[in-house]
This record gives C-alpha cells, structure tokens and sequence, in this order.
C-alpha cells in the first residue's frame, strides 16, 4: 500500500481509498453543521470512479456516513457496499498521544455494508491495531460518547470546586477524602476543560435530545469556570483588577500540547482584560508568540495558571515567583504546582516548601 501526499482534489481519482478528515461542527444553534463534508463531496462527485472506498476518519454526528452513502448514490447513482465502498473509522487517539496508541487503541470500522467494512479494515489493518467492525452509526455514537463521559465526568470536580469556595472548603482535600481508600471513589481533579472535540461533540446528542439541556448544562459547569476564577480573584485582591498585573500562564487547552483550539484560557484572558487588568501571557510550546516565563510574572499582583504545562510543575517555577512576584495571588485549579490550594499567596507557599 502507498501513501501519496497531494493539495489537489483531482489526484482522489487515482487512490484506491480516499479518508476525509473533517467533521461536523455545530452551528450557534445546536445543529449539525454539513457543510464542509457537503461541500468536499461535491468536489469529489465528478472524481469518485467505481470500486473506491472512501473512509470518514473525524468525529461526525450520527447519520453522518449514512448521509454520505445516500448522498454519493443520489448524485452519481452508485449502490454502496456494491460498487462504491464507504465507512466511518473514527480517530481515537488522544492529542500528543499518536505514537503510543495508534497500533494499540481497538479501531472501530463502521462499513456501510459488509464490503464496506472489510475493506475499510484492510486500509487499517497495516497499523496494527485490533479491528472491530460495527455499524456506521454505532461507530459514529462510540466516538461522540467517549467525548461526551470525559466532559461529563470533569464537569463534577469543576462544579465540587465551585462549590467548595462558597462553603470555604478546599476542594482537593474534598476529593482526597472521596477517593482515599473508597471502592466507589475515582473523583477526578479540577480545570479548564476545554478543546475542540469535547466542546462540540455534545451537540450531537443535544441537537435531538430526549434530555434536553442535560448536557448543555454540563457545558455551562466548564464554560463558567474562568468567570469563577476571575471573581475568586476580584474578592481576594479588593474587588477591582484596573490596573492590575496579570500573568497567565498557558494557551493551550491541554498539558504539553500546542493546540490552542477552543482552548478556554483565551476566555479567561478576555475576561481579565474586560476588568482592565494588565495581562501578560507565558506558553513553553504554542507557536503563539508569548512573553517568557520571568518577564510575564514579575511584578504580577496574580498568576493563573491556565494549563499545567509540566513546565509550571517544577520547584524552579515555585523558586522564580517567589523572587520576582513575592506578594502575588497565585491561582492553580490544575494543581500544578502542588500547593493543593486553588487560591494561594505565593509567600505562603514559598514558606511552607523551605
């Protein structure tokens, strides 16, 4: 099997398969967006020769691959899983992750037809990984709800910590002692969960709902949590961050990745900069330009921790606040620097780990 690399469409002509690796955004009104599936179809329609597969590699909502089939069969009059081949073969891998899990991760191979499938499971099979066959809608369900119990399933350490700052508790303890030595335990840990693929994918299931707002609500818990860490931090610095120094530490949506998609501290930055703070930004990985880490914290009146980059979880980020911001506020809902606080003064921190 050859890998060729090509920027145009008429080159699909000669491939044995062709994978699309788009999906199916939301519009601002719960729907699924097909316009850019629709739109690559339309490009291919007068390419597609009989025999091809064509394989749906991004997450798309349900009915997608179906959509794809009857659309493919109306314009060119092909009969798929007869002539024409298609099939949904969901990405799984975790970003910063491809390496590892690409040739481990079970791939799930939703053909429309037996054909489909089996084909779709030959193009796959070279990489090693265990093959699963489905159907395409249930392929395109697994993926959609993987997404959607990891979001669902850190909206509650959110919503704990949330809670726990208006019963002026401390959260991480809280989760200590729900998990510590308790078979029905597992509480995950607190902070901006975001990104592009679980931001979205719940949609899918919300457009057609029969819990309407159920999942919406889980998106509010993650969408309101930089809005609770700036008013943590308006009530601890006197109510007003006019002029105030703000460092932000991280772009990203995820620890030691530069993938800055839908990535909730560009929110938070907003938010700061709506209350006329003075903010600067540090990042180690996005290609976003950004301040160094010294230069963006010195001086601060409070740093937020956005990311936990590993970078921020080592003793010399710790020794560098205490140096060039020794008074400030220090905001770390990840943890990452240990101090098991969401909300801490570096001095006080600085002291108890010398």
């Amino acid at each position: 099997m050859d890998l060729e690399l090509s920027s145009l469409a008429a080159d699909a002509a000669q491939a044995d398969a062709i994978v699309l690796t788009l999906g199916t955004p939301a519009l601002s009104h719960i729907e699924i967006d097909m316009g850019d599936i629709r739109a690559v179809l339309d490009d291919l329609l007068p390419l597609v020769q009989p025999d091809q597969l064509i394989v749906l590699r991004s997450t798309v909502a349900p009915g997608t691959t179906e959509f794809v089939a009857g659309y493919l069969e109306k314009q060119r009059g092909f009969r798929v899983g007869e002539d024409l081949f298609v099939a949904h073969v969901p990405e799984r891998i975790a970003a910063d992750r491809f390496l590892e899990e690409i040739g481990t991760l079970p791939c799930i191979v939703g053909g429309v037809g037996e054909e489909s499938g089996e084909r779709a499971a030959r193009l796959f099979e070279p990489l090693g990984a265990p093959i699963v066959q489905t159907t395409p809608v249930q392929a395109e369900l697994a993926k959609i709800w993987t997404n959607i119990l990891r979001y669902a399933t850190f909206a509650l350490p959110n919503l704990l910590m949330m809670d726990c700052e208006r019963y002026d508790a401390n959260v991480f303890d809280v989760i200590e002692l729900i998990n510590r030595d308790y078979p029905r335990g597992g509480m995950a840990q607190p902070g901006l969960t975001a990104g592009t693929c679980l931001r979205k994918d719940f949609t899918f299931s919300e457009e057609r709902s029969s819990a309407p707002g159920m999942l919406l609500a889980v998106s509010r818990v993650h969408e309101t949590v930089p809005l609770f860490l700036v008013d943590g931090i308006k009530r601890r610095l006197g109510g007003s961050l006019r002029e105030r120094r703000a460092a932000v530490l991280g772009l990203s949506f995820k620890r030691d990745t530069d993938d800055e998609r839908d990535s909730l501290s560009h929110k938070l930055i907003r938010l700061l900069e709506r209350e006329l703070a003075d903010v600067s930004v540090h990042d180690p990985v996005v290609a976003t330009p950004t301040s160094g880490f010294e230069e963006a914290v010195t001086g601060a009146d409070v740093v937020i921790v956005a990311t936990n980059h590993s970078a921020y979880s080592t003793p010399e980020a710790l020794r560098t606040l205490a140096e060039v911001a020794p008074e400030c506020l220090l905001v770390d809902p990840w943890n990452a620097l240990g101090t098991a606080q969401v909300f801490a003064y570096v001095a006080e921190v600085a002291a108890l780990r010398a």
